[in-house]
């Protein structure tokens, strides 16, 4: 199940939000701080994927994995 970060249009409000895709995409995850499914998307750039404290880049497989490794970790 992938984390979101979200933004509440109705109380500004951001929060990082574990649901599923179908959650999402029918609006059934509510803000933890007022309860609207007026929810949107942020995109925020990180400074890499990280996985159980082990980056992309430590992978043995990297070359293969490219930014999608599962490996790591």
């Amino acid at each position: 199940m992938p984390n979101y970060d979200l933004r509440c249009v109705k109380c500004d409000s951001e929060h990082n939000i574990r649901a599923t895709m179908a959650e999402k995409s029918e609006k059934r995850i509510p803000c933890p701080n007022c309860g609207s499914v007026d929810l949107e998307t942020l995109f925020k750039s990180a400074p890499g994927y990280v996985r159980g404290g082990v980056t992309v880049a430590d992978c043995p497989q990297r070359k293969v994995c490219r930014n999608s490794c599962p490996h790591a970790g």
